[in-house]
């Protein structure tokens, strides 16, 4: 038998991601013990998510350009220190998600959990729906991780993603968290996995965020245990129409994309009556779609037409202001405050930005210590 038919046997497809991978890690010489020894201080940087994109209850989920930032260093006591969005009512003992995040971490490199300082820097704003839980649990696990010295698999079996899953319950805002963009992640049957899904250039998001508190209990209280088959199914074809609009950049099919049965209306009646008459006043105003972000109350409307920095670009190319007036305006006819932030998708999801001691070296400098 030649040498070709001999290679060819063992030729791996363009789709066998993790077979490829398996055979680099095979082939690679170890990881330096050094990047693998404890670390004194770590901060991590975390995006905010926007989770369930319309019909993709508790499975599709999408980061968000609006970062915080953990800083998390060994010290001779426990302490929690906490600026900017829910700074006050954020937890300051170990019932504080982030804490819980490091001690998962800590658990899996099978090492106890030193005494440590905490120190957020919070721009994403507190329980409105845009992923502050996932945010804390995802950056206490990467900032215990780092700590402990301890790395984790993610090929074929996605280690972080399982531990987050296993905190927050499901995957709709912890996988973009950990990885950026659009995710849509699914349990096989024996873990959770995520699969990213593209979104169109040029799309920015436009977020009205109400001043109260949203509860994510009290949203699903609102829910009936059981659907019907016509729910389901209506589910199951705008799930499909929302992934093939965001595959093909098909801005006008988004729209259609983003309904739902299963839980908007339901929210949209209890807890929210604003939410139905913002998205269409969102719509009509020239968003592409519109949607509850999470369990609210934020609402999330897509738009399209930015090109490069948009303070240098002629508004009438955009629709973000007339969009984000349009839903002021509705939200103040309900009586109710709140902010307005424009900002867009992200394809990054949580990163080390700085470490002591540092994982550079006189060879190689990661960008986070440039």
């Amino acid at each position: 038998e030649s040498e070709a038919s001999k290679r060819g046997s063992t030729v791996l497809m363009p789709h066998q991601y993790e077979e490829k991978m398996k055979k680099r890690i095979a082939a690679r010489v170890a990881v330096e013990d050094e990047n693998r020894a404890p670390r004194n201080s770590v901060t991590v940087r975390v995006p905010a998510t926007s989770a369930n994109v319309g019909p993709g209850y508790d499975c599709i989920g999408m980061s968000v350009d609006l970062w915080s930032e953990i800083t998390v260093t060994r010290a001779d006591k426990f302490e929690i220190t906490a600026e900017g969005e829910g700074a006050s009512e954020m937890p300051k003992d170990e019932s504080n998600l982030m804490c819980i995040g490091v001690k998962a971490a800590f658990d899996a490199a099978d090492k106890p959990v030193p005494p440590l300082k905490y120190h957020v820097v919070s721009r994403i704003p507190y329980a409105r729906g845009l992923g502050s839980s996932s945010a804390a649990i995802v950056g206490g696990i990467i900032a215990g991780l780092i700590l402990a010295g301890h790395r984790l698999p993610c090929w074929g079996s996605e280690a972080l993603l399982q531990i987050a899953v296993s905190i927050e319950g499901h995957p709709d805002n912890v996988a973009p968290a950990i990885y950026g963009g659009i995710q849509l992640g699914i349990h096989t049957g024996t873990r959770w996995m995520s699969e990213r899904a593209p979104f169109p250039p040029g799309m920015q998001l436009v977020m009205l965020i109400p001043d109260f508190v949203g509860k994510t209990s009290a949203a699903r209280d609102v829910l009936q245990p059981n659907i019907t088959r016509d729910v389901a199914a209506f589910n199951i074809g705008r799930v499909a129409m929302l992934i093939h609009a965001l595959c093909t950049s098909n801005i006008d099919n988004l729209r259609y994309g983003v309904q739902d049965q299963m839980h908007q209306p339901q929210r949209g009646e209890h807890l929210y009556k604003y939410l139905y008459p913002m998205i269409e006043a969102a719509q009509n105003a020239g968003a592409a779609c519109s949607y509850l972000s999470g369990a609210g109350p934020t609402v999330m409307a897509l738009t399209s037409g930015a090109s490069g920095d948009i303070f240098t670009q002629r508004e009438k190319e955009r629709v973000d202001y007339a969009v984000a007036d349009a839903m002021l305006q509705v939200v103040e006819s309900f009586g109710i405050k709140g902010k307005l932030f424009v900002t867009q998708a992200t394809h990054e999801g949580a990163h080390v930005t700085k470490v002591d001691p540092p994982f550079s070296t006189d060879k190689i400098s990661y960008r986070s210590e440039i």
